[in-house]
């Protein structure tokens, strides 16, 4: 079972600028689980499950962005792990 479970949205210049694509690399690369989306609002909405020190790595990440980002703010919600996840998914959907 993951240690730790952030639910992030992330508002800004966060879309068009491969937000998605980059934490889905990152996510991978550092071990962690979960999905990341567009939202229609312009945000960026992610999920990520894992390492306590890799959740809050890819958190603090998320401020920055990908070059030609431009973010303004970060909401994390800190939920109980599921486990659920086998790997770190690009979806336009909220079934994840």
């Amino acid at each position: 079972m993951p240690a730790k479970r952030a639910h992030v949205y992330i508002s800004g210049h966060v879309q068009g600028v491969f937000f998605r694509a980059d934490t889905q690399r990152l996510a991978r690369q550092w071990g962690l689980t979960g999905w990341v989306r567009n939202l229609w609002d312009g945000r960026v909405e992610a999920v990520f499950e894992g390492d306590e020190r890799d959740v809050e790595r890819i958190v603090q990440w998320c401020w920055r962005g990908p070059e030609g980002a431009a973010v303004e703010n970060v909401e994390v919600r800190y939920e109980e792990p599921t486990g659920k996840y086998k790997d770190f998914y690009i979806t336009t959907s909220s079934y994840y």
